[in-house]
């Protein structure tokens, strides 16, 4: 999970870095996830993105997958699984702006106003990927060969929309002062805990790498969530363009209980939210 120099646009995979050391990070992506993937996931954590542009990018995503997507066409706990290494290659690779960067894309909001403008765009973008997801699945209803890549379209979306949310969740600890530290694969993990157990990030044991902990309890928190959350979108397979419609607004009030749930948690568990940048790092 890489933070930008004052700019609040996505980074390419290939190109982060852990921002403590300078040094480039030690990519987790599983093998057959590509950085030209990851990449494209990252793009789509853009709020500014049009549908037409996130259709363009899932649809670049899904036709560039190669033999990595066969699993999901295996059957549902395969697709899961791989929806699974999806989201765990994009993690670290996702930006997250500061609270100084925030409040300057927001026009000097802060505190409550500024988490509310967060948690609203947050919605709108996982709402305008449940149109994109719906307009891609619509050809496929058009197209019959095309039909055999319904999950691969479903785990595409889902873990472009979980990419989104874990954005969410990192710019929600900036506003309310606990901002995340720590390598981005120590980040990573932290908030894929975070939103697979709706909660603030409260602590992470250092000494524990990326893959160590993905291989505990997390990776089953994690695919649990994913199943909840793919059963969701499987909504955008309806025929012709009513799919884009329901997994819209689905996606849209999903995002927003995320946002608003662990909001919460950190009202409860740390400082108020800050008006100033330069809070002290929880790690």
């Amino acid at each position: 999970m890489t933070y930008p120099d004052n700019s609040s646009t996505a980074g390419s995979a290939s190109e982060a870095s852990d921002p403590a050391s300078g040094t480039p990070v030690s990519d987790p992506t599983p093998a057959d996830v590509s950085p030209e993937t990851t990449d494209a996931l990252v793009r789509l954590t853009d709020a500014e993105l049009t549908t037409a542009d996130r259709r363009r990018l899932l649809k670049r995503v899904v036709s560039g997958l190669g033999r990595g997507a066969g699993r999901a066409l295996r059957g549902p706990r395969a697709a899961v699984n791989w929806a699974t290494d999806l989201v765990i290659a994009v993690a670290p690779h996702v930006v997250v702006r500061d609270l100084e960067t925030l409040q300057r894309h927001y026009g000097g909001k802060s505190g409550e106003d500024l988490a509310d403008a967060l948690i609203r765009n947050a919605s709108r973008a996982t709402a305008g990927l449940g149109a994109a997801g719906g307009g891609v699945a619509a050809i496929s209803w058009t197209t019959p060969p095309a039909l055999l890549s319904a999950p691969v379209v479903v785990a595409v979306e889902t873990a472009a929309i979980v990419a989104v949310e874990v954005k969410l969740l990192a710019e929600l600890h900036e506003v309310y002062g606990v901002p995340i530290r720590g390598s981005a694969s120590e980040r990573a993990s932290a908030l894929l805990q975070s939103w697979s157990r709706r909660r603030g990030v409260t602590l992470l044991q250092g000494g524990r790498g990326f893959t160590t902990i993905l291989g505990s309890g997390l990776r089953k928190d994690l695919r649990d969530r994913l199943v909840r959350r793919m059963g969701k979108n499987v909504t955008t397979l309806g025929p012709l363009f009513t799919g884009a419609t329901v997994g819209a607004e689905l996606n849209r009030r999903a995002t927003r209980s995320l946002g608003d749930e662990v909001r919460a948690d950190l009202r409860k568990g740390g400082p108020a939210p800050s008006d100033q940048p330069g809070q002290p790092g929880l790690y």
